[in-house]
């Protein structure tokens, strides 16, 4: 044994397809952050390190068990810092040692070792041995072209026979596991019986493919000829700077590459994909496939984003130039925006991990226009991908490869044509997604709107980690019932209601009248609408919570004073548009105001309704036929109106008395419910209230008061639960002419929203129980004339 002393402990460089041997000087390029951060620390203390082969020289992530447990304690000589955070060092082989315990993991690996020094005992056997090993290099020199004579000379004049077997193992082109086997072999005889039987091997190995070569030049065909001939032809070209199509494309797109600034993993499959193409024949169909993967892969903005505007103050007016009210969505925006900046700011963060917005709300309310004001407010690309009628799961993850014509999914391809890698991005109508038997893209979607995991989405096609960690994405729904609960859970609603009356004539003469205007050309002297003439379009020719079909009667009129002004018919000072003028341009009104019932019978009642396109009035019929007491339904109502309805009339059976309703009434009498308009289908518990009142005018022959309508769920104990949509159920109201409406005490809140001079027109009444609605509802019983004698 050595007396030289050793570390008992050191840290541990991983190292791949190499083994470093004792007395043998080499060079090691490091670049794991792990092994930098190790070099660094030792060259800094002088103290010497363990160098270990790594099992699988593939894998990237190691751990202690993935290392041959055999390693070599070094000295290190030089280190040189080489561009993009790598180590060039130089180190010397000083003993072999055994690694284990490992004692430290992070950051880099430290363990305990001990020593193995090599036995340098000598016997005639050694020698032998010795001799015969030089005697197998020597022949394996001869067959070798271009083997280096200087090795055979060394290797005869050595006389250890453990530097003798480091030698040829370090300088011969030996499998790694065939130089761990050496590194490991205990004793000279094993050393050198092992090594023997190693070039032995390759001896045969290269004997074999020499007599292989032999046969193949001898049955040389056409085919390899013309090979060799297109090589030839090829190497003139480029020595008379004639360029090859091939050669040409490669360059081409290497260069593109370069300049593509591709993440590592990125980067390793570009460069696999071209490896592939350089050597395919431009004919081969592999070849368009090839070609069209790496023209994706450099289109994507893997490195190119838009500096953001962090500019709050002139975000809120860029919101208010381009929206009217809305003032609750808009300081909503103005909250997101503001934490993005101090995180930005104080933080040094790029990527958006708060929640994803989604706007909800009727068709026309400016969902869209809102997400682009966004994007202006940050000076980021907009891109909108709308998934109504989506189906197939591939649209949002797109093909794999191997399918003929595959392409990435929809959303990968959008950001490749905004050039950004951090647009704002809508994903519109994500209400109307649907599935079938090719997936489910709502799934998807999960992945997606998930700030946890989108920083490495993987399309199929491109089948490597894109970051959408810093896309800003905006959601729109009309309703949020369809969206899954589970995507739903990923997005933060804002709600946007319908406007009022009072609100489209302020947005049209703010937005849409001086818009289209400029679309068809016309100066405002030319063409001016009077709020009355505004509010004849809204009247008689729109029926919406939105201002869309309102935009689109203002752009008829448009185009009509655009003929009178090209063919010389328009008054010298414009056309003012009053309301006779409206219906000149368009015609007979296309709608009636509602109007609600006037009951002159009992068991008439005006309920409330919310729809997709806003608030809408609901009229709810009752009769009486003889009967059982039995409850027949017609209207088309969906499950849970039909479950409303038998609570109401169980409800109402029960205060029969307390109602003043004649106790034989539903024992002979069966009640018939109808709700008009039947071929439209209704569903939802919101007319609960509606029923039970119709049902009580019905049966105790009191009427309903004029100018009322309402709206709840009730409970068999005759609770009033809250609605949703008060505020569109309350303009439905008041466009039909009813100024008294019930609703549930708990949406008291939602009143908020309801605009103040609606709140001081409208009388709204809040009720706990169905007793309170009834008592408000119904009129006294009518007086009955005494009989005289």
């Amino acid at each position: 044994m050595s007396d030289v002393s050793y570390p008992t402990s050191t840290p541990v460089l991983a190292v791949r397809d190499m083994v470093v041997f004792p007395g043998v000087v080499v060079p090691i390029t490091v670049g794991r952050d792990m092994s930098v951060h190790l070099v660094q620390d030792a060259v800094e203390s002088g103290e010497a390190i363990t160098v270990a082969t790594q099992r699988d020289m593939e894998r990237d992530e190691i751990t202690p068990s993935d290392l041959y447990e055999v390693g070599t304690l070094c000295k290190i000589h030089h280190m040189l810092q080489l561009p993009s955070n790598t180590l060039k060092i130089m180190v010397q082989g000083v003993e072999r040692v055994r690694i284990g315990p490992f004692t430290q993991q992070e950051p880099y690996f430290r363990a305990d070792v001990t020593p193995m020094p090599d036995q340098e005992g000598h016997d005639r056997v050694v020698e032998a041995m010795m001799h015969n090993v030089t005697q197998l290099l020597q022949r394996y020199g001869e067959n070798l072209q271009g083997f280096p004579e200087e090795l055979v000379t060394i290797a005869l004049n050595l006389e250890d026979p453990n530097k003798l077997a480091y030698l040829l193992a370090f300088n011969l082109h030996f499998k790694l596991a065939e130089r761990q086997a050496l590194l490991e072999a205990e004793g000279a005889r094993a050393k050198l019986d092992l090594l023997s039987e190693i070039l032995t091997g390759e001896m045969e190995l290269h004997q074999l493919g020499a007599s292989i070569q032999s046969q193949v030049q001898t049955t040389l065909g056409k085919t390899q000829k013309e090979y060799f001939l297109r090589e030839q032809l090829r190497a003139i070209q480029k020595e008379l700077g004639e360029s090859d199509e091939r050669i040409a494309e490669v360059s081409e797109l290497r260069e593109k590459i370069d300049q593509a600034k591709l993440p590592p993993e990125v980067l390793k499959e570009a460069e696999r994909e071209l490896g592939r193409l350089e050597k395919l024949p431009p004919g081969a169909a592999e070849h368009t496939v090839i070609r069209t993967y790496l023209d994706w892969i450099i289109a994507l903005p893997w490195a190119r984003s838009t500096p953001d505007q962090l500019d709050i103050q002139r975000a809120r007016e860029i919101l208010d130039e381009d929206h009217y009210d809305l003032d609750l969505i808009k300081k909503r925006i103005l909250e997101y925006l503001a934490v993005y900046k101090l995180k930005h700011e104080r933080l040094g963060e790029t990527s958006l991990r708060g929640p994803i917005l989604c706007l909800v709300g009727p068709p026309g309310v400016g969902k869209t226009s809102l997400g682009q004001s966004i994007a202006r407010a940050l000076g980021r690309k907009f891109v909108r991908m709308s998934l109504g009628g989506m189906r197939d799961e591939a649209e949002i993850r797109g093909h794999r490869r191997t399918y003929i014509g595959a392409l990435p999914g929809r959303l990968i391809q959008a950001i490749s044509r905004s050039g950004s890698n951090n647009p704002v991005f809508m994903l519109d109508e994500i209400d109307k997604l649907g599935a079938d038997f090719r997936g489910d893209p709502a799934s998807a979607l999960l992945e997606v709107l998930d700030p946890e995991q989108n920083r490495d989405f993987r399309d199929h096609y491109l089948d490597v980690p894109f970051d959408l960690s810093r896309v800003l994405f905006i959601a729109t729904a009309n309703v949020l019932d369809p969206v899954p609960p589970a995507l739903r859970d990923r997005m933060e609603v804002l709600q946007l209601s319908g406007y009022t009356a009072e609100e489209k004539v302020a947005i049209a003469e703010q937005y849409l009248v001086p818009k289209q205007l400029k679309e068809h050309a016309l100066a405002q002297r030319e063409l001016k609408f009077t709020p009355e003439g505004l509010r004849a379009l809204i009247a008689d020719y729109t029926h919406e919570a939105g201002v869309r079909g309102l935009e689109r009667e203002v752009a008829s009129i448009c185009r009509k004073v655009s003929v009178e002004l090209t063919t010389g018919s328009q008054p010298r000072r414009g056309v003012l548009v009053t309301p006779a003028r409206a219906r000149q341009y368009l015609g007979k009104r296309r709608f009636y105001p509602e109007e609600a019932e006037r009951p002159d019978l009992p068991g008439i009642v005006t309920g409330l309704a919310w729809t997709e396109a806003g608030g809408d009035i609901l009229f709810i019929e009752a009769t009486a036929t003889p009967g059982t007491g039995q409850l027949r339904l017609t209207g088309k109502l969906g499950e849970v109106m039909k479950e409303s309805a038998q609570a109401a009339l169980s409800y109402v059976w029960s205060k029969a008395a307390f109602l003043g309703i004649p106790a034989d009434f539903f024992g002979v009498s069966d009640v018939h419910l109808h709700v008009p308009a039947g071929a439209i289908p209704k569903d939802g518990p919101s007319a609960g209230i509606a029923m039970a009142t119709a049902i009580a005018s019905l049966a105790s022959s009191r009427l309903v008061r004029a100018e009322i309508a309402m709206t709840g769920e009730i409970t068999l104990r005759g609770r009033v639960l809250p609605v949703g949509g008060i505020k569109e159920k309350v303009l439905a109201a008041r466009r039909a002419g009813i100024r008294t409406v019930i609703l549930p005490r708990h949406n008291e809140p939602d009143l908020a929203d309801i605009p103040g001079e609606l709140l001081r027109e409208m009388k709204l009444i809040l009720v706990d129980t169905v007793d309170g609605a009834l008592a408000s509802a119904l009129c006294p019983v009518p007086r009955r004339p005494r009989k005289r004698a």
